[in-house]
């Protein structure tokens, strides 16, 4: 069996992206990636071939054609390297914002991209945050006062410089290039309640055969050091069983945070039918 097709998956912080990638390892012709550098390759490429004079030198729509074959092949090189399945799903949160660079060496890319109740990520942030006191957290500087209360800490997680923030931004980016509809979006409240649903749209959208899934014994497959990125051990590690917490989301953060968030992003509420 050899590589067929490479789909993405372009998800928002702690929406689901892990377990999603763990279900879908659960068919035997998927190999599923953790948080993958395979985008920081070609963007390292891109830059190289931008800003390199060899390439400058030489007819522009000539090379442009070769870059853009080395970037297809490059991927498919690299998990062909890998593994032998016939299909890859690669997880990184920056696919869906750039699928215009995707599209031009990859045409028609199906990317998935996982969202949730935006106060249930904020209050995941939090909760992680209080879960080892032990442990210097980088979101806190005392010296300078930042990140010291609630506020400030969903100040810092919802900056364009940190994950949540950032997810924000692309997903709202994707929106205003028109992008949105050739990317499938699907809620983490959703999944959880109505896996078999959620899944058959999936494979409806990567337009491959069906798979039955067991959403009640989900092994780990995925494995990655979240301790490289300074943030806590377990970040990644997955219930063995698919199912919605309990929204603490109120209580976590108090209903002046979370109105705040509604207020101040109303848009990604609204755009997924999230009620206040």
């Amino acid at each position: 069996m050899s590589l067929e097709k490479i789909f993405f998956q372009s998800s928002m912080a702690r929406s689901g992206s892990t377990i999603f990638q763990n279900i879908m390892g659960q068919n035997p012709d998927f190999y599923v990636t953790p948080t993958s550098g395979v985008l920081e390759l070609v963007f390292g490429a891109r830059a190289n071939f931008t800003n390199s004079p060899e390439f400058k030198a030489q007819d522009a729509q000539l090379m442009e054609a070769g870059f853009k074959n080395f970037c297809r092949h490059g991927i498919q090189g690299f998990y062909e390297g890998l593994t032998s399945k016939k299909y890859v799903m690669d997880k990184s949160r920056g696919w869906a914002v750039y699928r215009p660079f995707l599209h031009e060496f990859y045409p028609n890319p199906k990317i998935i991209c996982l969202v949730r109740d935006l106060r249930a990520i904020v209050s995941s942030y939090e909760k992680i945050y209080r879960k080892n006191p032990l442990k210097h957290d980088p979101v806190r500087d005392d010296s300078t006062g930042r990140g010291t209360i609630v506020h400030k800490r969903v100040d810092e997680w919802m900056s364009a410089t940190n994950t949540i923030g950032r997810g924000v931004e692309r997903i709202q980016e994707t929106i205003r290039l028109g992008q949105d509809d050739k990317i499938l979006f699907v809620k983490f409240e959703d999944l959880c309640l109505h896996p078999e649903k959620e899944m058959k749209r999936v494979y409806d959208y990567l337009e491959i055969p069906h798979f039955e899934h067991d959403f009640e014994n989900i092994k780990q497959i995925t494995k990655e050091d979240d301790e490289v990125y300074g943030l806590t051990s377990d970040l990644h590690t997955i219930r063995p069983t698919l199912s919605l917490p309990q929204p603490d989301y109120k209580q976590i953060l108090g209903q002046d945070i979370c109105n705040w968030l509604y207020t101040n992003y109303q848009w990604y509420f609204e755009r997924f039918n999230y009620k206040k």
